[in-house]
């Protein structure tokens, strides 16, 4: 991806959310060609020249300072996300982390596998960089669908979302999650603009869903950390589940997605149900198990 480009895209975005009001500068009423602030305006507020700032909006960032990164991101109100994005764009020499692995897909230790595998009530799965799905358990098969007939490439958390039409009945805010894909996925393109496979998975969505091309041209940034789904299973219903992200130490960009229910709630109890429904032994499963689950290929690592 073109870095320059992104810096330049991405701070027009944002300078094109914000009116005058927001940020305390009058507004007189003239006709704008263009909506948001002016160049002139994000300047005064971030204390630097016009020019200055022109240069860097035209992708120019490489000897922009921190403090004055700082002051722009508080210019444009950016989130936590929206600022690391922002510094990884302006300055990528002094950001851009080790190609750990180059293009391929991370690994997942065996370790891993196993506690997942232990978390018997928990839906529970890992994400690489990309929103590659490399592992899951028998509980989140059974709540968001088995992915292990998939080939690996294809295990991905954002083709599932747009690609997948189960997704959109599954999810009942499928736009706020396909927001969420989206802005996770910018994230990662700022940190690794020359990841192929990257490059390729944003190239692939853009040409099959339309939903997709939209989202990612409005440059939204996201990190995914905690908060609450609602979902419709076709066997127990709708549940409001609680998620947590935990990124795992030493693991190069792996992260741990938790599902869980607010204890004694109608939730809670139908998550119990869907966790004795995966436990069933199942005639179709070698050994008695359910053909869904079986260990050796629903968690196995991603070559």
């Amino acid at each position: 991806m073109d870095q320059r480009a992104e810096l330049s895209e991405f701070l027009r975005s944002r300078r094109a959310r914000l009116k005058p009001g927001d940020v305390g500068l009058p507004d007189f009423g003239r006709h704008r060609r263009v909506p948001g602030l002016r160049r002139e305006e994000l300047a005064q507020l971030a204390g630097v020249s016009v020019a200055y700032y022109t240069r860097l909006e035209q992708g120019n960032g490489q000897n922009v300072s921190a403090e004055v990164l700082d002051a722009i991101a508080r210019a444009l109100r950016l989130t936590d996300a929206e600022q690391q994005h922002l510094t990884h764009l302006a300055k990528p020499t002094a950001t851009k982390k080790k190609k750990a692995g180059g293009g391929r897909q991370a690994a997942v230790r065996p370790q891993l596998h196993h506690l997942i595998d232990s978390m018997e009530a928990v839906p529970a799965y890992i994400l690489g960089r990309r929103l590659d799905l490399l592992a899951w358990n028998r509980m989140a098969a059974a709540l968001i669908g088995d992915f292990v007939d998939l080939p690996a490439e294809e295990r991905n958390f954002a083709r599932h979302i747009f690609l997948d039409p189960t997704a959109r009945e599954r999810y009942l805010e499928w736009e706020d999650k396909a927001v969420e894909v989206v802005g996770v996925l910018r994230l990662c393109a700022g940190c690794y603009p020359d990841d192929p496979l990257l490059t390729a998975l944003v190239g692939e969505l853009s040409v099959k869903s339309d939903e997709f091309r939209t989202l990612w041209a409005a440059h939204t940034v996201r990190q995914k950390g905690h908060g609450t789904k609602r979902l419709h299973h076709p066997l127990v219903g709708e549940l409001t589940l609680s998620y947590e992200t935990l990124k795992l130490p030493e693991e190069h960009d792996l992260s741990l997605v938790t599902y869980y229910a607010e204890p004694g709630s109608p939730s809670a109890d139908s998550l119990r149900l869907l966790a004795s429904w995966a436990a069933a032994p199942d005639p179709s499963g070698p050994d008695g198990r359910p053909a869904s689950a079986t260990p050796p290929t629903r968690s196995r690592p991603s070559s």
